[in-house]
């Protein structure tokens, strides 16, 4: 034992009056692996019982990152503190890294700052469904660096922070998650209009996706050059817009079948074609 102690306490580093002997160099690992497992615990810990009680996604995305960050800076203060090393050694290499951040890494740090923002005013939210300029997709986590948003098509894309604060967004779930629609169709001139609107007003109606409330509207917009042209309002509650999509295409197929089966032609585009004079036709050979 006294063999062991000797190599253990023997001084590996010395700088400035800091000693730094094989034990405590033996212990940083230890301390770390430690450290860093411990504050996975906790993190997972806080996470599993935040979402048995249903608390919102990017609450508990917050409160994990800060456990992290925070479980972090303890254990490097902790490590110091083992190895009897000062903050104040590290006055010279703070400064230096923040002259290295102030020219080097302005994008990261405006990256780091705006996914701040992004989680502390939470204008963007996991799971909202967003436009951003000609991108539609989910939003699936907000990290510190970027934004992970699932495109309509499955694609991920990983759009940089700053990007989504400095860029117009359209968040189309930001305060609840009604959607207006619109199905527009063209019927033929001489159609009874009073009954198409019915058809219309009964195709929306009955579909389980459709809502009461905001009130179905069926407008007669107006007299085309083919056909009278009547537009179907109505609000759905949907999470994406692959959803409303789907909504569209189910109300299209019963406006047809209804159409259809009451003998109303949807309209197609149609010309006449005047002839002023005379048409000679001529047989061959003559």
């Amino acid at each position: 034992m006294e063999l062991l102690e000797h190599y253990l306490n023997l001084v590996l580093i010395r700088v400035s009056g800091y000693e730094v002997t094989v034990g405590q160099l033996l212990l940083i690992p230890t301390v770390l692996l430690f450290g860093y497992l411990l504050v996975g615990w906790v993190g997972r810990a806080a996470v599993g019982a935040m979402t048995r009680r249903g608390v919102n996604a990017d609450i508990v995305q917050l409160v994990r990152r800060a456990i992290f960050i925070l479980g972090m800076i303890i254990l490097f203060i902790t490590m110091l503190d083992l190895i009897n090393v000062p903050l104040t050694a590290f006055a010279f290499v703070s400064g230096a890294v923040a002259i290295g951040v102030g020219f080097g890494a302005q994008n990261i740090v405006n990256n780091f700052i705006s996914g701040w923002i992004l989680i502390w005013e939470r204008p963007i939210r996991i799971n909202d469904f967003i436009e951003l300029g000609d991108v539609f997709g989910t939003v699936e986590q907000i990290n510190t660096r970027s934004t992970r948003i699932r495109r309509v098509d499955g694609v991920h894309l990983l759009v940089p922070n700053s990007k989504l604060l400095e860029e117009t967004v359209v968040n189309w779930t930001l305060r609840d998650q009604l959607l207006r629609c619109l199905v527009r169709v063209g019927v033929c001139y001489g159609s009874p209009v009073e009954k198409v609107r019915d058809l219309l007003y009964q195709a929306v109606k009955e579909h389980p996706l459709t809502l009461d409330e905001p009130p179905i509207q069926i407008i007669f917009e107006d007299f085309g050059d083919n056909a009278l042209i009547f537009e179907a309002f109505f609000w759905v509650n949907v999470l994406a817009e692959k959803n409303a999509r789907v909504v569209r295409s189910d109300i299209r197929f019963e406006i047809n079948r209804l159409l259809t089966d009451a003998g109303i032609v949807i309209a197609f585009p149609q010309r006449d074609v005047h002839v002023d004079g005379s048409i000679e036709i001529r047989q061959p050979g003559q």
